[in-house]
């Protein structure tokens, strides 16, 4: 069980890495042209066809979905999916990738009143204390001493990625053995790239935009092909494979907390591949939030069930 716990940490670490590409990746795709939700769009859309078409061959019993389950696929795209993606890239426009990560990250915050107040399970003091912690540390990133010197619209944006991604790891950590987590990612991207459409537009998206190189910020330059190959398959497939799998062998509390290292590999390479560097308070607080993610979800790994008062009889 311990070596299993352990598989289940290392998966979700690497997961982090894979994911902590996504913002970088994306702002080489807007620095070519591409709007925000046309830069999800082609992600979601590269992600999901492949997906399919690899599962279409190899694992088709994978793509089955139960009748009674298409709603749970359809909240998976909506939310855990396209919502996830589409306001963390809206943010990234209008935040430094590292700040929108911080905000985004209060997800695990989120995750413990969920547990908590909706299904009603006793945490001890330490994850409230977390909780309590986490926000602190928010005070201090977005510097609220000085009347919320960051945007505004892109701490909302970001903050209302931070609820969906809290929905993705309860989802991924509450469907049962009759959903094949391989089909409902493949699924949940295809979806997402549906759902997305009219506001993307995929028929208008500048395509030659591909072929160009390009250095966002003055940073590294890159392929911008190279920069959305790597963002399918890195930052997308091989991150929401190992993402899904790590929180079904630990749980949604676990898993959202070793996600949370995303926010220290995104600024990393925000910094190496892009030069966006955090400011002091933004550090601080970083770690600050990280801290009490990390007070929060550990204390939810032993859950006592709330008992409900007995009845006279």
């Amino acid at each position: 069980m311990l070596t299993l716990r352990y598989a289940g940490l290392a998966i979700a670490f690497v997961s982090s890495c894979c994911f902590a590409f996504s913002g970088p990746m994306a702002k080489y795709l807007n620095a070519a042209g591409l709007v925000p939700i046309e830069a999800v769009w082609v992600r979601m859309a590269g992600a999901g066809v492949l997906l399919v078409a690899v599962l279409a061959v190899v694992k088709p019993q994978a793509l089955r979905i139960p009748r009674d389950k298409w709603g749970f696929f359809a909240a998976y795209a909506v939310m855990a999916v396209a919502g996830v993606q589409a306001l963390f890239f809206l943010a990234i426009t209008r935040l430094p990738v590292g700040v929108a990560l911080l905000l985004e990250y209060m997800a695990p915050v989120m995750v413990v009143v969920w547990v908590r107040f909706v299904r009603r399970v006793r945490l001890p003091r330490a994850a409230f204390v977390g909780a309590v912690v986490a926000v602190v540390g928010l005070g201090v990133v977005v510097e609220v001493w000085q009347g919320l010197r960051l945007d505004a619209l892109g701490l909302l944006l970001a903050l209302v990625a931070g609820a969906c991604c809290a929905g993705y790891f309860l989802m991924n950590d509450s469907f049962g053995d009759e959903i094949d987590s391989l089909g409902l990612i493949a699924w949940g991207m295809v979806g997402a790239a549906v759902v997305l459409a009219p506001f993307a537009q995929p028929w208008g998206i500048r395509w030659s935009a591909f072929t160009q190189t390009v250095a966002p910020n003055g940073g590294v330059a890159l392929p911008v092909l190279g920069a959305y190959v790597w963002m399918v398959l890195v930052a997308t497939v091989m991150a929401y494979i190992l993402g899904v799998n790590a929180v079904r062998r630990l749980s949604a509390a676990v898993g959202a907390t070793v996600a949370s290292l995303e926010v220290i590999g995104g600024a990393i390479v925000a910094w190496a591949l892009l030069r966006e560097s955090l400011g002091l308070f933004q550090i601080i607080g970083g770690l600050t939030v990280l801290s009490g993610a990390l007070l929060a979800q550990t204390a939810t790994t032993q859950p006592t069930p709330i008992r409900e008062p007995a009845h006279a009889t």
